[in-house]
């Protein structure tokens, strides 16, 4: 069998390709911010917006969760990317009932992500009703209807799935898990199932917290920072600013990609003279060009390293008196690594040993590490081994606990982490439900329920009728775009909790519902006045977030009152929760979180404090490890070269400069030299040529599978300095290529940056 992505309507006809650069930011950044963010708002609400951003006072960008410091705020507290993603949700453009009149949903299914994008905010309640090919309005009354009536005819709870997407705030995540558990379902996927779900699977086991270890402090006073599988000028503009800093602190910077990203060479901080009229700062001191998945190979490599440095100098490498007292398996693992193969280790990396050496001597030179890792680290097979490997070459010189110095997974939606510290989990810790039962007084379900992966099949198979969506874009962010794109049109009702549309709005269940909600940007009154939502940074501060925008209409809701008013609606009178009281107020759903989330000690004075409040962190603040072994775990990870047939290359899917997540802000990548167009896949010229392929010429992408091929058509081919045998395409143009089967060990997270996939000419082409 041969699946084939859906075509969109973003041709490359008028596609260029110009020299891709070798520095971020800049007067460029300046430029496209304002640019975007005039376009979408106006002169004047854009500078009332964008000086509001990551402010104290302000409200938290609905973008990265980069953390801002507790120290002195620029006026502009904001990066490309984060001006591009308030625009988009401050937008003045509007999708109203005549948009849907107009517009059936078949057609809508046949437009781009971009296009779809672009209309603007969702003003007000539509369904799809059963057999209609047209959304038509709703009452928001009406709407809790349908979802409640679906929700009852279920066999049973585990026939509903409840997903969320890392833009939801701390009440709003807190009150729908409860919703959802009150219902009696663990089903509670989320994006971190997608991105950073291997983290948090390795770092549970070998540190006891599933969070990082460092603070924004760390970066600042490490000797030498990792930066590997992440490309920052693009996903997380303003850690270059951390970066920058940290260089002119002494540190050095090791950046570990199969792509040269431009953010990694050099820095012109846009918020400094030198970074808009001078030349800016060099960041990376090395850049290690691995190969896609060798990442386990290099830390294996060298923590072998340091261990022979340690037997030519007894004492001076090894921290033994931290091995000793907090750490446990340390003799088997170093039995492991030394019998190391460095046969295996060069064809896993494509490095040369002089590179790996040279790094070595880096780490020997650096007092405190800090490894920093984004999805290019997450999304293989091996990523629990590789990032349990990171944690390995860490320990070795206890690097984890002391300043400057730690784990630092960056995460992407601002309060990715937050959900999860909520409850937000298909698979809750026995100590979290048992807080819960005991606050609320009602028994939660304890069986696990459906990550995103299972979620697709049970609905595929059927075993799912009913899709809930807090946020995000469904269709977009998992793989297999076709089977999840089936498994969503068999639900007999779709639900998607949004501010604008998107294509999980378009390929829908047999009755359909768009709920449009509040944005960060804008006013939530409720019943007892202006609220406001709180947010857990990737290094686990929790601050408030206002608003102060008009809302995009009067007939939207916060998220927080639609999932109080579902929940009236579908449980009636609740002895157990005072749903009424948590909508009228967010300081209740407060109270309630600070009795059963760890850490949340008098949560609604400390939040109110400029800058909001640290969560403890054990491994960072006491040097404990909550641990099976009650230490800190050295693991053993066997080297599995990831090889490939011939003729065949690894493909990453990544994203461009105008894309956060599967939000599409426009069709260039500037970095990276694209201009009008996205179905683009970047080849080094050599395996180009090995394939008799020329730069430009126009190829399909293909992936194959024991259950047949899968296709993505159309892709003009760029000749690129990446890694030989690797190449990279945009996602989600690019999903329908990653099978469901396909996932990481443990934490079953999809393996979209190492797909087996061929090249051959597009049909146009060959004919």
């Amino acid at each position: 069998m041969t699946r084939k992505a859906p075509r969109e309507d973003v041709g490359d006809e008028h596609l260029e390709i110009r020299a891709p650069k070798n520095w971020a930011g800049g007067v460029p950044a300046v430029g496209h911010a304002l640019g975007t963010a005039y376009r979408q708002m106006g002169a004047g609400r854009t500078v009332l917006t964008l000086l509001r951003v990551n402010q104290k006072s302000g409200f938290d960008c609905p973008g990265c969760a980069w953390p801002e410091g507790d120290g002195h705020r620029s006026p502009a507290e904001f990066c490309e990317n984060g001006a591009k993603a308030v625009a988009e949700e401050a937008t003045v453009r509007r999708v109203t009932r005549d948009f849907f009149a107009e517009h059936p949903v078949d057609e809508l299914a046949r437009r781009s992500d971009y296009w779809l994008g672009q209309q603007g905010r969702l003003t007000e309640p539509m369904y799809k009703p059963a057999g209609s090919d047209h959304y038509e309005p709703i009452s928001w009354e009406d709407a809790f209807g349908v979802v409640a009536r679906e929700l009852r005819a279920l066999d049973h709870p585990g026939q509903a799935v409840f997903y969320t997407s890392g833009r939801t705030s701390n009440e709003a995540a807190f009150a729908y898990q409860l919703l959802v558990r009150r219902f009696g379902t663990n089903n509670l996927p989320d994006c971190s199932n997608m991105c950073h779900e291997s983290s948090g699977s390795a770092l549970t086991e070998t540190l006891g917290i599933g969070k990082g270890t460092v603070l924004l402090e760390d970066l600042h006073r490490a000797d030498l920072v990792f930066v590997v599988g992440q490309n920052p000028g693009t996903n997380h503009p303003r850690m270059l600013t951390a970066l920058e800093r940290a260089k002119r602190n002494g540190a050095r910077i090791v950046a570990v990609n199969p792509l040269p990203e431009a953010g990694l060479m050099r820095f012109r901080n846009p918020q400094r003279p030198s970074g808009l009229a001078g030349s800016g700062t060099a960041l990376s001191d090395r850049f290690l060009q691995i190969r896609l998945g060798g990442d386990l190979a290099l830390f294996q490599a060298l923590s072998l390293l340091l261990l022979e440095a340690e037997d030519a100098a007894p004492g001076t490498v090894v921290d033994r008196d931290f091995v000793e007292a907090h750490t446990h398996g340390f003799d088997v693992w170093e039995k492991h690594v030394r019998g190391l193969d460095w046969t295996e280790v060069l064809e896993a990396t494509g490095l040369t040993r002089a590179e790996i050496e040279e790094t070595a001597r880096d780490v020997l030179a650096a007092r405190s590490v800090v490894v920093c890792w984004a999805m290019g680290l997450t999304q293989h097979r091996k990523s629990v081994p590789t990032i349990r490997e990171v944690v390995n070459f860490l320990l070795l010189r206890g690097n984890v606990g002391r300043p400057g110095a730690g784990v630092c997974p960056v995460r992407g939606h601002s309060n990715v982490q937050g959900d999860r510290t909520m409850g937000i989990y298909e698979k809750p810790k026995p100590e979290f439900l048992d807080a819960l039962e005991k606050e609320f007084g009602f028994p939660p379900p304890r069986e696990h329920g459906h990550d995103t992966v299972e979620a697709i099949r049970a609905m595929r198979d059927g075993e799912a009728r009913v899709f809930f969506a807090m946020g995000g874009n469904f269709v977009s962010a998992t793989p297999d775009t076709a089977a999840t794109e089936a498994a969503l049109r068999r639900c007999r009702l779709t639900v998607q909790v949004s501010t604008k549309l998107n294509r999980s709005h378009v390929v829908c269940g047999e009755q359909a519902l768009i709920l449009p909600t509040l944005g960060r940007t804008e006013r939530d009154v409720q019943a007892g006045g202006e609220q406001f939502v709180t947010v857990e940074d990737s290094m686990g501060a929790v601050h408030a977030s206002r608003g102060r925008l008009r809302p995009a209409s009067d007939a939207l809701l916060s998220e927080v009152a639609i999932v109080c008013r579902l929940a009236r609606e579908l449980l009636g009178d609740d002895p157990h929760v005072p749903w009424a009281e948590f909508e009228a107020g967010y300081d209740a759903i407060r109270e309630r979180i600070q009795r059963v989330v760890p850490g949340f000690d008098d949560f609604n004075a400390r939040v109110r404090r400029p800058g909001g409040f640290l969560l403890p962190n054990a491994p960072r603040d006491e040097r404990r490890f909550p641990t099976a072994t009650g230490k800190a775990n050295f693991t053993v990870n066997p080297l599995e070269v990831l090889r490939v047939p011939p003729g065949r290359l690894l493909l990453q899917t990544v994203r461009s400069h105008d894309q956060y997540n599967t939000t599409i802000y426009g069709l260039n990548d500037r970095y990276r030299g694209i201009a009008n167009g996205r179905r683009v896949v970047f080849v080094h010229p050599d395996d180009l040529a090995e394939r008799g392929l020329a730069d430009g010429d126009m190829l399909d992408l293909i992936s194959e599978w024991p259950d047949g091929e899968r296709v993505a058509e159309g892709f003009r081919a760029v000749a690129y300095p990446t890694a030989r045998g690797c190449c990279a395409a945009y996602f989600p143009e690019t999903n329908v290529l990653v099978p469901l089967d396909s996932v990481a060990e443990t934490s079953n997270t999809p393996t979209s940056k190492s797909v087996v996939v061929r090249l051959r000419r597009a049909a146009r082409e060959r004919g």
